[in-house]
Formats: C-alpha cells, sequence, structure tokens
C-alpha cells in the first residue's frame, strides 16, 4: 500500500495530456483501505444522531435522551479500547470492516437495552413512591432479559470463531466485547445516572405515583385485541406474507462482486481495469501464479500453457528458489470474474495430475476462489451452531420447548425473508451481486439481534401468563413491550442504515438487510406473529414447564391430548 501511496503520488509531475491510473491487485487494494479510512469516525457520528434523534421522538424529552446516548457513547469507548488492547496483545485481528461495523453494533444493541430499562422503570415509578425501589424492581424484572439477550448476542457472535474466514471469525469477539461492555453499562452506569437526575429527567411527561401508565388504549394493545379475535387466521396470513417475501432470495447471487462491482462510486483502480481491458487481455496484470518442484517445470508451463483461459504467450518462470520454481500465466478474463475462476480449477486440475511437481497454484483468482469455498464451508457450519445456541438460550429461559422451537422458526422466516426484500431492493439500487460472506453476516446479525426482541417480549408474556393465564399474559405482554420493542427496532434500523452510507457495496448490502429485517422483526414478526401463534397455541407454549402444568390443572386437564399435534 505504501508503494501504491508513491506511485499515485507521481501524478503530479506526468507531462500535459497524459493520464496515470493504479490497478491491478495493487491498486484495488488502496481503494479499498480509502473507502475504509476515516469510515468508522463518520459512521460513529451519524448512528449518534440516529440514535439521538430516534430518543427524542420516542421519549418526546428534551433531557431524558442524554443519559442513554451518554452511557451508548461510553459503551463504545470502553469496547474500543479493550479491543485495542488485545489487538496490541496480539489476541484479536481487526480489519476496516470490523472496525466500522462495531461503532454502530454498540450504538444500536446499546441503546435498545437502554430502551427496555427505561421503559420499565417509568412503569415502576407509576407504582412505588420512591425512585430507589422503583429502579430496584426494574432491574429486577428487565434486568434479567436485558442480560439474557444480550448473552444469547454473545454466543451468537462467538459461534463464527468457527468460520475458517479471518475476517468473518474476527468478528465474533471483538461484537461480543462490544455487547458485552453495553450490558454493563445499561445495568450499572445508566441506572445510576437516571437515579441521579430523578423523576424530572422525563420532563414534561413525568411518571407521577399513582398515575395511569394508559397501556389498555396504546396503538399495540388495539392491535392484539384484533389479533385475539382470529389469531389462527393472522399468524397463517403472515407466515404467508413472510415466505412471499422470502422467494426473493431465489434471485440473490452471493457469488462475489468484481471489483467494479463491489464499490458504489467508481474508484481509480476500476477506471485503470477498463482500460486495460480495452487495450491488453482482461487478466494482464493479475496472473495466476503456479508453485512447483524445480525438475517439474518444463511439464507444469506446458499443463499452464495448455489450459483453456490462460495466455499461452503469457506463461514464463518467475524464478527459482530452494528448488521450488514459481511460474505466472496471463489469464484471459479478468481475475475478479467467475471465468477466470473456473479457469483456476482447469488450471489446477492440470497441474495436479503432473506427478512429483507438488504444485499449489495461487494468485488473485486463486485466492477468490478459494473465500468462495470457505464462506460455503462458514454457512455450513456457522449458521447451525448459532441456531442450536439460540434455541439452548431459549429452552433456558423460557423453561419449555414448544416456545423456542416456535420462536426460532420465526426468527429463520423473518432472516429468510428480509434476505428476499433487500434483493429486489438491490436490483433497483443496481448492485449486480453480493459477497459471498454476506448472507452469514446478515444471519448472525439479523438471528442475534432479531432474538432480543423475542427475549424483550416472551420474558414478559411469561411472566404475566404466571398471573393471568397465557391467552391475557400474551396481550399484556404485548400492550406492554409492543411500544419499547418498535422503538428499540427502529433505533437499531437506523444505525445499521447508516452502513449505506459508506461507497462499498457489501457495507450498504449488510446496511439495507439488517435495518429491514429489522424492522420486520419488530413491526410484525414479533409484535404480530409471535403474538398470534401464543393466543392460538396457549398453554402448550410452556410445555413441558411447571406453567404448563398449572394451567392445564386450572383448566381441569392435566394430561396432554393429541390436538398437541393439530397445533
Amino acid at each position: 500500500l505504501a508503494v501504491a501511496d508513491d506511485v499515485r503520488a507521481e501524478k503530479d509531475s506526468l507531462p500535459d495530456g497524459l493520464s496515470m491510473h493504479l490497478t491491478g491487485p495493487g491498486g484495488t487494494a488502496a481503494d479499498f483501505m480509502d473507502a475504509f479510512s476515516g469510515g468508522d469516525t463518520w459512521v460513529m457520528l451519524i448512528a449518534g444522531l440516529v440514535v439521538i434523534v430516534a430518543l427524542l421522538v420516542t421519549y418526546r424529552s428534551p433531557t431524558l435522551w442524554l443519559l442513554p446516548l451518554l452511557s451508548a457513547v461510553a459503551s463504545l469507548v470502553v469496547a474500543m479500547a479493550v479491543v485495542r488492547g488485545l489487538v496490541e496483545l496480539d489476541w484479536l485481528t481487526v480489519n476496516g470492516q470490523t472496525m466500522f461495523i462495531l461503532p454502530v453494533l454498540v450504538f444500536g444493541a446499546a441503546t435498545d437495552y437502554a430502551l427496555l430499562l427505561v421503559a420499565r422503570y417509568r412503569e415502576e415509578l407509576r407504582h412505588h413512591e420512591d425512585k430507589h425501589e422503583a429502579m430496584a424492581l426494574a432491574l429486577h424484572r428487565a434486568g434479567p432479559a436485558v442480560f439474557a439477550s444480550g448473552l444469547t448476542v454473545m454466543i451468537g457472535l462467538m459461534c463464527l470463531l468457527a468460520a475458517t474466514m479471518t475476517p468473518t471469525a474476527s468478528l465474533g469477539p471483538v461484537c461480543a466485547i462490544g455487547v458485552l461492555v453495553s450490558i454493563a453499562a445499561m445495568l450499572t452506569l445508566l441506572p445510576a445516572l437516571m437515579l441521579a437526575c430523578g423523576r424530572r429527567v422525563f420532563w414534561p411527561a413525568r411518571p407521577t405515583y399513582g398515575s395511569e401508565d394508559h397501556f389498555e388504549d396504546s396503538f399495540w394493545a388495539r392491535v392484539g385485541t384484533r389479533i385475539s379475535r382470529l389469531p389462527r387466521p393472522v399468524w397463517i396470513l403472515t407466515t404467508l406474507g413472510l415466505v412471499a417475501l422470502a422467494l426473493g432470495t431465489l434471485t440473490l447471487d452471493a457469488k462475489g462482486l468484481t471489483n467494479e462491482q463491489a464499490f458504489v462510486n467508481e474508484p481509480e483502480s476500476v477506471v485503470g481495469q477498463r482500460i486495460l481491458a480495452s487495450h491488453f487481455d482482461a487478466g494482464t496484470g493479475a496472473p495466476v501464479y503456479v508453485f512447483a518442484s524445480e525438475d517439474s517445470a518444463e511439464a507444469v508451463m506446458k499443463a499452464v500453457a495448455a489450459t483453456e483461459g490462460v495466455d499461452p504467450a503469457g506463461v514464463h518462470p518467475l524464478g527459482v528458489k530452494d528448488g521450488t520454481v514459481m511460474i505466472a500465466g496471463d489469464l484471459l478474463d479478468s481475475s475478479d470474474t467467475e471465468a477466470a475462476r473456473d479457469t483456476v480449477d482447469r488450471v489446477r486440475d492440470a497441474v495436479h495430475g503432473i506427478d512429483g511437481a507438488d504444485a499449489l497454484v495461487s494468485g488473485n483468482a486463486a485466492q477468490t476462489l478459494d473465500m468462495l469455498e470457505a464462506s460455503a464451508h462458514d454457512n455450513r457450519i456457522v449458521i447451525p451452531l448459532v441456531l442450536l445456541v439460540v434455541f439452548l438460550v431459549l429452552c433456558v429461559l423460557l423453561r419449555a420447548l414448544i416456545a423456542p422451537l416456535l420462536l426460532l422458526g420465526t426468527v429463520v422466516l423473518s432472516y429468510l425473508a428480509a434476505l428476499g426484500l433487500s434483493s429486489l431492493v438491490f436490483q433497483m439500487l443496481g448492485f449486480d451481486g453480493a459477497d459471498p460472506s454476506y448472507p452469514l453476516w446478515a444471519f448472525v446479525f439479523l438471528v442475534a439481534l432479531g432474538i432480543d426482541y423475542n427475549i424483550f417480549l416472551m420474558t414478559r408474556v411469561h411472566e404475566e401468563s404466571k398471573r393471568v393465564g397465557t391467552r391475557e399474559g400474551a396481550l399484556l405482554g404485548l400492550r406492554a413491550t409492543g411500544g419499547v420493542i418498535t422503538a428499540a427496532g427502529l433505533v437499531l434500523a437506523g444505525t445499521f442504515a447508516v452502513l449505506a452510507t459508506l461507497p462499498m457495496v457489501f457495507a450498504a448490502e449488510l446496511g439495507i438487510t439488517v435495518a429491514l429485517g429489522v424492522l420486520l422483526d419488530t413491526l410484525i414478526v414479533r409484535s404480530v406473529l409471535v403474538t398470534a401463534l401464543t393466543l392460538d397455541v396457549g398453554r402448550w407454549m410452556w410445555w413441558p414447564s411447571a406453567l404448563f402444568h398449572k394451567e392445564a390443572r386450572a383448566a381441569g386437564d392435566d394430561e396432554p391430548k393429541p390436538e398437541l399435534a393439530k397445533v
């Protein structure tokens, strides 16, 4: 990259009428670095602005938004300091992608947890005159949900360590650190700030002792009432609608992006590549490299030259060291295309069949091909692992099996719907494909973060069901958490949408997908689909927990019936 900067510096000394464009692997790498340079600061500033606006709209208070924002900023500063310390100790590896996602995740997650805690604190202030007692009860009742949801996100992110791609594997622990610090700040710093300010921080809508919370006439209370009339048709129609959106995944091409497709703008390396392709073979400047034993050099060169997609005149040795020869072969196609990757496969087949050559094939196209194969492997390993972790956490939290299975199904359906909807949006924006790691990154963020809203809602439903039964508990849970989940979803969607401001297609696509997925999750899946399922399935949601048997005894029926199969 230093050499690339030196070459670009020569532009100023060029004669009039002569232009220069640095392209090839070095030029592309330099343009990628330029795209990320300063991006984390820009993302942080915009994400902070999004959080401020969202909190102002949510709280309708000129002062209350400051406390969650200060806590979120403190979380980010501490998280970045911890990550930097671990990097200096060589315990972590980070790159530009990781560091521009960390601020977005911390701002979004921290604000989500703050919204949940503040909402519960405000609710308790109406029932308790002493603010300390109200905060203690808020922490007692909302704290476990915050901790459980954060822990689930962390464990889900840590599953990325099973990935073979270094950028993907390193993303897990870095983001998990951000979530851990966010949990700690929202359960310690934020409560302390809220208690220091007292009820006046809610001005002008201060929650006075004995006042009504107006949950009964809220928007989500009305939605719950309508769902309760015909819950089964509601969840069936909602599911069909999400399945229809999920069909958009059939048009999603995640086989990789060319250098030209990877940028939202048109950097110098792309211009240079276009000029190169108009005068020479498109693969010139990024050949395929073959390393083989010196004794087999001639046979290897003949095999490479005879391979379809390689320019026979462009095959030549570059040197010999310690008995190993390095051979270069110019490609006829640009190294970032599928045709070039197919050529690499053919070259590997040709040289691997030469006895005693011990040949290895490298180069730009070969690296991209290996990354595609590694990404496919990561998808097969990490996605089932994340689903298993989320399922086990829900089982422990809800002490049931049916509810976790249904909730996991809604999360997967929500992810597929978001992916399908995003694919349609990408086509409208003119994006020609997606990075191979995009589906996995989107899955981890949507499932790990989406489970937050499952936990927020279902822990409250579980709590209310112990008092009044599952049916009424589902409606009370929606009334109490519908507003805060919606606000949290809007904040998280807004912060991830900030990624679309970066000049990288990968960042834009990831931001758009997570934003759309979170909106689907909070406005439709969590509030409508899950509520309708809970109302329809009833006490079986808690099977085989004590709550299920308690409701069964209350109904005079403590034995499982065949109707469960119908559900």
